[in-house]
């Protein structure tokens, strides 16, 4: 596929809308996993350290 200029380019053939929104939501996605892997590694290591009182 060629596109004659980046708006073109932006609009993906009249599917630029959930075509960047597909990548919107994943790079949302990627953002938040690691902050919340590491919410729970927290929280595990809070219940664990408990466990031994």
């Amino acid at each position: 596929m060629t596109w004659n200029s980046a708006s073109d380019f932006f609009a993906m053939g009249g599917y630029g809308l959930y075509v960047w929104g597909a990548y919107g939501v994943a790079a949302a996605c990627m953002a938040v996993e690691p902050v919340m892997a590491a919410l729970r590694h927290s929280r595990a290591r809070r219940a664990l350290a408990g466990e031994g009182e």
